[in-house]
């Protein structure tokens, strides 16, 4: 018996209507859920008109999933949750002032990101992928979960890449070598950041896999089956933490100004979803210039020839440099299957997959698939 289609309205309406309701919830209870330096780039008619288009789509894909019969369900979790948060006051939910807590998660960038990432690549992907894969593909669901994860604790994340690189950073100043790194232009300093950055993040990634314990950690990363946006989202927490603390401490003991830092922040957003992506697009000689989907996704390729190469993040060139660059002339040439080589050693799920690394288990009966 072939299995029934699932129903994009019903999936959207669901993803809608709980965003909205993190939303009212976010308006609630700002100073305990907003993130303090992600409400600057926001203000609260934004976020109010956003809010209200949110819920207006949940129950309009809602309500059209359940009268054609379409994931009923589904459909039902996205116009409910979209009616409680019209119950809890919706768009004209009104919130006191925002006061000052030692710490705040970041729901709302948790639900921005989702959103947008979301409205942009899940299009990009139906319409220029690669590969034909649904954005509900297996897996999607622990995903998510690192990416609310990654997302709410960020305020946590950054505590701990901080205490862990600042009093390096004092004990190695440079007076001189910072001063003359300030002196440069902005845009020299970005693009000196981003070498240096990348470099050192290609050598811990390059350790990440040919040291075992630290390959335990990283092979979260490369347990996904399927390569999407979402997919650059599965990362351990260690390895969050000590990938931002091993980036950030060149540029912080290297004294780059914070329009320099912060322009290399916003880079490294874009592209970590955009090399995961599921994109097919041919970008010709920009290949060997920039890291892009094609590059990384060989990276990804579960294939015994690619297990040590591509570990740049942002430029081919750190990887030629280092002799790991590696990519095949024909650009029809894409992997045709993703994952760590062994399969079993990679459990199932977010939070057995965050234990594994502490186990003293080498394989798993449940694993990725």
């Amino acid at each position: 018996m072939a299995r029934p289609r699932r129903s994009f309205f019903a999936y959207a309406s669901a993803l809608l209507g709980l965003l909205s309701l993190m939303g009212v919830a976010c308006f609630h209870f700002p100073d305990l859920l907003t993130s303090r330096e992600f409400r600057a780039v926001y203000n609260e008619q934004f976020a109010r008109h956003l809010l209200l288009v949110g819920l207006a789509a949940a129950f309009i894909m809602g309500t059209l999933a359940i009268l054609r019969d379409r994931n009923k369900r589904i459909a039902t979790i996205g116009v409910g949750s979209a009616t409680l948060a019209v119950l809890l006051g919706g768009s004209n939910v009104q919130f006191d002032a925002i006061g000052q807590t030692p710490y705040s998660l970041g729901l709302d960038w948790f639900v921005l990101s989702l959103f947008f990432s979301a409205l942009v690549f899940v299009p990009l992907e139906r319409y220029l992928g690669k590969h034909v894969l649904s954005p509900l593909r297996p897996g999607w669901r622990t995903d998510v979960g690192y990416f609310f994860m990654s997302h709410v604790l960020v305020q946590f994340i950054l505590i701990l890449v901080t205490a862990s690189t600042s009093t390096i950073a004092g004990l190695a100043a440079f007076p001189a070598l910072k001063t003359l790194i300030q002196s440069m232009p902005v845009w020299l300093q970005f693009l000196i950041a981003v070498f240096v950055a990348d470099m050192a993040q290609a050598l811990l990634h390059r350790a990440y896999h040919n040291t075992p314990w630290l390959w335990r950690f990283h092979a979260v990363h490369h347990s996904s089956r399927h390569m999407d946006w979402l997919a650059g989202s599965r990362i351990h927490f260690v390895e969050i933490v000590m990938t931002r603390s091993c980036v950030l401490l060149p540029l912080l003991v290297l004294g780059f100004s914070t329009p320099a830092i912060n322009a290399y922040v916003i880079l490294v957003g874009l592209q970590a979803v955009l090399a995961h992506a599921n994109l097919g697009i041919r970008f010709g000689w920009l290949e060997y210039l920039l890291v892009l989907p094609r590059y990384h996704h060989w990276h990804h390729a579960r294939q015994q020839e690619y297990v040590d190469v591509n570990y740049a993040i942002h430029l081919p060139l750190v990887d030629m440099l280092m002799g790991t660059f590696k990519l095949p002339r024909d650009q029809r040439e894409w992997p045709q299957e993703y994952g760590v080589m062994k399969l079993e050693t990679v459990p199932k799920g977010l939070l057995n997959q965050h234990l594994m690394p502490f186990r003293a288990r080498r394989t798993f009966d449940e694993y990725v698939d």
